[in-house]
């Protein structure tokens, strides 16, 4: 060494840090959300939920309408009518198993990819009921395939939701978390309108047309849409949540066994919380569906109103997520369970009218306002609850479960418990009451997530 030059004693930690490999800096988040890549992740958690959505609520409206008559002709009316919602609620039993099953995927391989195999499925399994032969061509492999046809669209959906609002909350800077993952939501009361109108449109046939062949054609319309989607998801990039846990190079888990572990209550708390949402969807789009159309209220009529709040669900929806972004996912959802709780008698009042009218007033105040303020924050309040290394699964599994307990079985349990009150409502109340007043305490229960770092 040259005496002239100063001796530098270089410590143990910083010759391992100066030999260490150079890292790629972390992908960085979107400072707004009016950007080109931002308006089109958006565009994509949008427009592939609504196109998801159309395929599984066109189901939901079929079964009120068409299934009990076409595949379940040989029952009675009332006994046809539960026929029909048992295999409507297989698809929600199923979307928990897809929440599982993409959520293990989502967060290992990336969520992009399970976006764009989820929508391929559902795509096939619509398709194929628009095409499935009636109980009186094929006899019991009919209701049987048809089954088996609504699992599979559980299955994808169950594995949409997850990855739709993750590509939008992981992408969208802190402060738009909520607003941007109402995207991701908002496609499914858009998809509701999309389906419901579709089916409208062709209930308008004269004579057996709509029974023969008419209700056919919204669901083979899904394969077009399919496409569309697909041209929109596969051009957008993997969040920067995921590329993180990618270059940090953690050790992998299993995501489901890692959640029930370490997340156990924001798993139950979640579900919990979500039941409210989807117990009012049920209640209002579906088993009041046909209950108004069966005291007399015209069918057309119906379908026209429910398509109408779904419009205003939407609006709703995004107005109550950006107001949880500035007051807190927790207070906006408590208010809108305290609501769904002192509207629930005067919305089966309604519900049970036997006009358009009534039904109208019951779906605005049920589906267009306590459903929308639920539906707002609620995929940003799930989400926050969970890490980003289990956030697909954990966030899935919340909210999956709660759409197989509050969407799947409420047409069955109301059903059975207007059998059980001799027709009367008192019993339906307090179920919708005590449901209402559980999410509240759930949230009141949780964290606020708000302000919280969820990387």
């Amino acid at each position: 060494m040259n005496p002239a030059e100063p001796s530098i004693a270089i410590k143990p930690q910083e010759a391992a840090v100066a030999s260490a490999p150079a890292v790629s800096p972390a992908p960085a988040k979107a400072e707004s959300l009016n950007t080109k890549d931002m308006r089109r992740i958006l565009a994509s958690s949008f427009v592939g939920s609504a196109i998801e959505y159309y395929d599984f609520m066109l189901y939901a409206t079929a079964a009120s309408l068409v299934f009990n008559k076409v595949f379940f002709a040989n029952l009675g009316p009332g006994f046809a009518l539960f026929a029909s919602f048992v295999t409507l609620a297989a698809g929600y039993i199923a979307r928990p198993l897809g929440g599982v099953v993409f959520g293990h995927f989502g967060d290992r391989l990336g969520r992009k990819k399970m976006l764009v195999l989820s929508m391929l499925i559902m795509g096939v399994g619509t398709t194929a009921i628009g095409l499935l032969p009636t109980t009186a061509q094929i006899g019991l492999a009919a209701p049987i395939a048809l089954v088996l046809l609504r699992l599979v669209q559980g299955i994808a959906v169950g594995g949409e939701w997850g990855g739709a609002a993750l590509m939008a909350i992981e992408h969208a800077p802190r402060k738009h978390r909520g607003f941007a993952a109402a995207f991701a939501n908002a496609g499914g009361p858009a998809g509701a309108v999309l389906g419901t109108l579709a089916l409208s449109l062709f209930a308008a046939l004269s004579g057996d047309d709509f029974l023969v062949w008419g209700w056919r054609v919204p669901f083979l319309l899904s394969a077009l849409l399919i496409v569309v989607g697909l041209v929109i998801r596969l051009k957008v990039a993997e969040t920067p949540s995921f590329q993180r846990l990618q270059e940090a190079g953690e050790k992998k888990k299993v995501p489901l066994v890692d959640v029930l572990r370490n997340n156990p209550r924001a798993v139950l708390l979640g579900l919990a919380a979500t039941t409210a949402f989807f117990v009012c969807q049920a209640m209002t789009t579906v088993w009041g569906v046909s209950v108004a159309i069966e005291n007399g209220a015209d069918k057309n009529g119906v379908l026209n109103i429910k398509a109408g709040a779904a419009v205003l669900t939407l609006i709703v929806c995004f107005y109550s997520a950006r107001l949880s972004d500035r007051i807190g996912r927790r207070q906006v959802l408590i208010g809108a369970s305290l609501l769904g709780a002192v509207l629930a008698y005067p919305m089966l009042v309604l519900i049970n009218d036997g006009t358009v009218w009534g039904f109208a007033l019951a779906i605005v105040l049920g589906n267009g306002l306590v459903q929308g303020f639920l539906y707002g924050p609620i995929a940003a309040y799930v989400a926050e609850q969970f890490p980003a290394r289990n956030r697909y699964t954990g966030a899935s599994v919340a909210y999956q479960g709660a759409s197989m307990i509050g969407a799947g079985f409420t047409p069955m349990i109301v059903a059975g418990l207007s059998l059980a009150a001799g027709g009367g409502i008192w019993l339906i109340t307090a179920f919708w009451v005590l449901i209402m007043l559980g999410a509240a305490a759930a949230v009141r229960l949780t964290p606020e997530g708000t302000s919280r770092d969820i990387d």
